[in-house]
Parts: C-alpha cells; structure tokens; sequence
C-alpha cells in the first residue's frame, strides 16, 4: 500500500468523506453541462443588476413610491391603491436600507427568468438553448432592470405572478395542496396591484376548465380569498368599510374623459359637476382629470378618495361607457395598441416616461418626502449616480429592451400554443393577456404595466415549440424524447 491509501484504510471517516467530496464534484459537473447554454445567460443578467447597483447607488423613485414607504412606516392602508407593497416593504423596514430593497428586488428579477427556463425544462423537456432563449425577455429587458431598482409594486407583483405560473405547471396533475398555493400566490398579487384581482378571478375560472377536481377548485377559492378577505378587514380599521381602495371609481372615470358627453349621458344633479365642457379633440390624457389642475374633483367640498365621490364618479363612467360604447371601444383600442409599438415613445408624458429610464439625473424626492421616509433608511434616501457604470446602463437602455412589437409576437405565438391544442399555455397566455387589457380598459396605458405579462407570455409562447407524446399531455423534444431534465 502506498502511504495514501494506508492513510484512508486506516481513517474510513476520511475515505466516505472522500467520497461524498467526488460526487459533489460530479453532480456540480453535470449540472454544469446540463444547464451550460443557460448558465453564462443567468451570469450575464447577474452582472448587469450589478452594474445598475453601483451606478445608481440606493433607490430610484416615482411619485407613488412615497406613499408606500408612509405605509410601511405607519401600517396604514393606503385609499388610493392596494398597500401589499408597503406590507413588503415594512418586512425589510428592520434593515433601515432602501439598497437591500432594490437588491431583493433585483433578486427577484432575476428569480423571476430562472423560473420560466426551469418549467419549460423540467416539465416540457425543452432543450436548453430554446429555454434559454425564453428566459431572455424577462432577465435582459432594460425597462424591466430599471423597474426593478424602483421603489414600486411592479416587480413583487410579477414575481408573485410567474411564481404562481410556475407552481401551477410544474407537475401535470392538479393536486388541490398545489392549486391552493397557486391561489394564494395570485391573491398576494391582487393585494400588491389592483389588476390582479380579475387575474385571481381567471386563474379560478382556469382551474374549473382544467378539471382540476372540487377539491382543489375550493382550496383554491379559500387560499386565493385569504389575503384579499385579510386585507379588507384591515382596510375597514381605517375605513369602517370593507374594500381593497377608494379609487376604482374614480379612475374609471378618467378612462372616460377623452370621450364623456354630459349632453349624451344625462347624468343626474349631483354628478353634473363631473362634466366638461372642453370638446373631446382637445381634451389631455385621462389622469389629468385626476391629478391635474383641470380636474372636476376640485368642485367638491370633500375629499376626492372618498366612498361618495368614487360611487358617483363610479356611476357617471358606467353611464359614459353605456351611451358612448363606440368611443369608449377606440379609447382602449388607441390604448391597448401602444403596447405594440416598436418604439418607445414618451408617453403618457415626458415627466412621467422619464422616471422610468436610467438617467444621468435621476428624480429625487422632495425635501418633505425625505423627511417623511428618512426613518427607513437614514442614510440612503436620495440616489447617488456614479460613473462609468450608470452610463453603462444608459447606453444598455437604449438598445436593449423587449419592443412592442416584438412582444406582440410572442403573444401571437402563445396564442398558436393554444390553436395547436397546447392547453398548459392557457393559463400564461390568458394571464398576459389581463395583465396588459386591465390598465387601458379601466385607467391609462403605462409602459410599466407591460412588464408583468412578458415572463407569461414567454412561458406561453414557448409551449408552441413542444408536441404532445399521444394523450399523455408530456412533451417531446428529439434530444430528450419527453424525459424531465
């Protein structure tokens, strides 16, 4: 025996422990070469948020990030929009940095591409590179990066959304403990945004289509319930009434704006101060008759986000949309179109658009925000540009972002999926679907409320790649003939 050999024989401990080392050594091996086209993917994702962290040191902001930080420090629900975000938020408060903010959230960017390569390879086989090529989208959209290092709702929102996605496709049967958390999961979204409310709505209705048994449609319905039921009761501590917001309403009525005619809708007395006379063509974009100086809410003695003046403001849009049908359908349309764009355009104005880009000079909050929120992180309030690498993420924005048009695309080939009977991307593809129809159908259309739909519709898109092995509803790729990677 050499002196090695004498030395494991005579040490067992050592030679398992040997072992044990050489087959980690294997196992990473493998997983190497199974996972090699995605890996340097995932790395180069890592890096650029990484880039983005030290160029744009702390936070980024929009004018709604103010209230939801108030809501994380106080606990209060907000009357305007869902406050699951401020909830987020207040469970990072005790590390008193906005950075460790933006890093989760970064995190969950990423989490959110490793989740759509994951399903399409473990459940529908697909090689590698194709994917790969599907997580794209979601982990190299720079728009999405950038929502990303907001202090806003939109990236727990479409984590919490692909995450449900995932779970719900991971396995082929149904079981009603995996469907409940699937409903949990979109009922989490529906507290951080208010579209997923009909997005918790269709995945109920998905789960009576699949079949998927009464037992899990009810543990659906309880789990999925459970937090919107929560989050009413805590609503009604501040409000004495049971509801998400006080805002539903009134942004429905300023959907209506571009086109409400009093002289056609008739509305009674008490809604005939939300009526302008300007005509349509010279009317401004719908959220000025919110926030603007030419809003009608300024005539009321109230409140604006009150439970009467969202009723009546509620009323007089369902009036609008029932005698003008037709100008309410162009309004979406005009809408819904510019998610299609293969150019990005300033909209809904340069202000707003501009908060959504890596800028040289970044909007800052103002003095009495900082104040507000300087107790939940006093020392990274404002954010802190800092060269090459913030120019380096400025040029990366320029180039690189998923454009309208191609994202239309991929709906498009989802849409195929289900043409061609792949039934698994009905849920994907019907979720980006809401997700991008909810926004100009009940407010605005905004660039930021693209970004959750695109890991679904990537999802979806790339089942139309896979063929079905008979009835067993597996698929089949020629280099691994069905076999779960």
């Amino acid at each position: 025996m050499t002196s090695v050999e004498e030395r494991v024989a005579g040490d067992p401990g050592r030679a398992v422990a040997g072992g044990e080392a050489v087959g980690r050594l294997a196992r990473a091996l493998t997983f190497a070469r199974r996972h090699r086209v995605f890996l340097p993917v995932l790395a180069s994702a890592v890096v650029l948020r990484l880039v983005a962290m030290l160029g744009f040191q702390g936070a980024m902001w929009f004018p709604d990030s103010y209230d939801y930080v108030s809501g994380a420090l106080s606990l209060t629900p907000n009357l305007i929009r869902p406050s699951g975000y401020s909830l987020f938020l207040w469970l990072l408060s005790p590390f008193h940095s906005f950075t460790l903010v933006v890093l989760v959230q970064h995190a969950m960017g990423v989490a959110v591409g490793v989740m759509v390569y994951a399903l399409l390879r473990h459940r529908f086989g697909l090689p590698g590179w194709a994917a790969s090529v599907a997580a794209v989208p979601a982990l190299f959209d720079a728009f999405g990066m950038q929502l990303e290092h907001l202090i806003m709702s939109d990236t727990p929102f479409t984590f919490l959304l692909t995450l449900a996605v995932t779970v719900a496709l991971w396995e082929k049967e149904p079981s009603a403990r995996r469907m409940a958390l699937v409903c949990l999961l979109v009922g989490l979204a529906a507290i951080t945004r208010s579209v997923g409310l009909p997005i918790l709505v269709l995945t109920l209705a998905w789960l009576t289509v699949r079949r998927a048994g009464r037992r899990a449609v009810l543990a659906g319905l309880v789990a999925g319930l459970l937090p919107v039921a929560l989050y009413a009761g805590w609503f009604s501590s501040r409000t004495q009434r049971y509801g998400l917001t006080y805002s539903t309403g009134i942004f429905l009525y300023s959907r209506t704006m571009p086109f409400a005619d009093c002289r056609k809708i008739k509305p009674p007395v008490d809604e005939l101060p939300l009526c302008i006379d300007t005509p349509p063509a010279k009317r401004g974009r719908s959220q000025l008759y919110i926030w603007g100086r030419i809003s009608p809410f300024h005539r009321f003695a109230q409140r604006k986000f009150t439970p009467d003046v969202e009723r009546r403001a509620g009323d007089f849009a369902q009036r609008a949309i029932i005698a003008q049908p037709g100008d309410y359908a162009e309004t979406v349309t005009s809408d819904l179109l510019r998610t299609f764009r293969w150019h990005h355009p300033s909209f809904p104005d340069p202000e707003t658009y501009d908060y959504y880009l890596f800028q040289p000079h970044p909007p800052q909050p103002p003095s009495v925000a900082v104040a507000r929120m300087r107790p939940y992180d006093p020392g990274h309030v404002k954010t802190k540009v800092v060269r090459p690498y913030a120019s380096v993420m400025r040029v990366y924005q320029r180039f690189f972002f998923v454009r309208g048009t191609v994202f239309g695309l991929i709906l498009l080939l989802g849409l195929g999926a289900l043409l061609r009977r792949r039934w698994d991307a009905l849920l994907p593809w019907t979720i980006a679907v809401v997700a991008i129809l909810v926004p100009p159908t009940t407010a605005e259309f905004d660039y930021r409320y693209v970004i959750p739909a695109l890991p679904a519709a990537c999802i979806a898109a790339a089942l139309a790649f896979t063929r079905r092995d008979g009835d067993t509803g597996h698929v089949i790729d020629r280099n691994h003939r069905g076999r779960a990677v």
